[in-house]
């Protein structure tokens, strides 16, 4: 009888992968997954891009690289984190990933010891937990509203619990939920942490994608003590494809993903890292995400009206100002597991909420993706969602 490590009796397997095993039908209605519009891919400039690339470092782009990554790229990467989210950085303290889930990987294998405890918002992203439950953490939900966590509720917690490894978060178009955090809210949070030294995961694979308002501080811009890691990815805002992400953390704890990065795949693509490059030198990446944003801010606000609409009284949804999610409400007792198997029959797919709360679940939520799906798409799956939860209210 073959035998696996002790660890994988933690693995199961992603629920949104295997309800995009679902939703991938043809004729499906699909909010599942995190998806951007593939018919936003700029693939014409790319077949420049690549011919170029190739012409002028085609030897370098095919062969192996450095663990911490193409440093033209990081160069790039780190005066748009200092242009956009105030982070005071260089190119040294960046590492490319192979997406931000990496990023997330290698935090739990840098960090967590079988029964540590991690501290993380509620609801949380299912990726995230994922990732961190090969390592055996003990989870504490920290009560969080639509402007973050709640401070005071934070530093309960922390006063009665010493073996807290780090907090995770997502402070900009939260996934699920789509809420971002006020500013006050991200200040009061950083006094905290750092008053407990504890070190704090900011994950932010959305934060370009914001419709309206001001792009707030990110936590990392406030970090005075380097307790802040923060992964950036360029899948939402770019070519999920290439599986391009990055991590920006004090000298001490890059180097652990530097060395934890050697052992899992030596370097990220290094064509891939070349081409994104290049793309930045040859296109106006910020032009491509402004197209992104219009695209996008006019699906959620389909898929609001939609809403409105058709659901019935009971039901409820917040307004995210950027991102990718609603993150839907029903009445207690509806469990959306069971209206997301009656929702299948009729060819429309979403993510059930359950999945999402690290400890204390809750099966009245439900998560939509917007980003991916045509308006008048948006509107007939969220239809055919309605008459579901009308039936179960029923």
């Amino acid at each position: 009888m073959i035998q696996f490590a002790d660890r994988m009796q933690n693995v199961v397997a992603s629920e949104i992968r295997e309800i995009l095993k679902i939703s991938n039908k043809p004729g499906v209605i699909s909010f599942a997954g995190g998806l951007p519009a593939r018919e936003l891919f700029p693939i014409e400039e790319m077949k420049k891009v690549c011919t170029e690339m190739l012409s002028k470092e085609g030897a370098n782009a095919l062969q192996y690289d450095v663990t911490i990554g193409h440093l033209p790229l990081r160069e790039k990467i780190a005066e748009r984190m200092q242009n956009i989210y105030k982070i005071d950085c260089t190119a040294e303290d960046i590492l490319i990933t192979s997406g931000s889930q990496q990023g997330l990987e290698f935090t739990g294998k840098i960090f967590i010891n079988s029964g540590d405890t991690v501290l993380c918002e509620s609801p949380t992203y299912l990726g995230a937990l994922n990732a961190f439950n090969v390592y055996g953490p003990n989870y504490i939900d920290v009560p969080t509203d639509h402007q973050g966590i709640i401070p005071e509720e934070l530093e309960k917690i922390l006063e009665k619990n010493s073996n807290v490894k780090f907090i995770y978060v997502i402070p900009d178009f939260q996934n699920p939920s789509g809420d971002s955090w006020s500013l006050e809210r991200r200040k009061r949070f950083m006094e905290i942490v750092e008053r407990y030294n504890i070190p704090v995961v900011e994950d932010n694979p959305y934060g370009d994608l914001r419709f309206e308002g001001e792009i707030l501080p990110s936590l990392k811009s406030m970090d005075k003590k380097g307790l802040v890691i923060f992964l950036g990815t360029f899948s939402k805002i770019f070519c999920p494809g290439f599986r391009v992400g990055w991590v920006i953390a004090n000298p001490e704890i890059l180097e652990a993903f530097v060395k934890i990065k050697q052992g899992a795949d030596l370097h990220t693509s290094s064509i891939g890292q070349r081409e994104i490059n290049t793309y930045l030198e040859m296109y106006s990446i910020d032009n491509h995400i402004a197209k992104i944003k219009d695209v996008y801010r006019n699906r959620r606000d389909a898929m609001m009206s939609a809403i409105d609409k058709y659901m019935p009284k009971g039901v409820s949804y917040n307004k995210p100002e950027g991102g990718m999610f609603l993150w839907l409400s029903l009445p207690e007792n509806i469990n959306s597991q069971v209206v997301f198997v009656e929702a299948v029959k009729r060819d429309v797919a979403f993510v059930p909420g359950t999945p999402f709360f690290a400890k204390n679940k809750k099966n009245n939520f439900l998560r939509m993706n917007f980003s991916a799906m045509p308006e008048d798409l948006i509107e007939e799956g969220v239809k055919r969602m309605a008459e579901v939860i009308k039936e179960q209210m029923k």
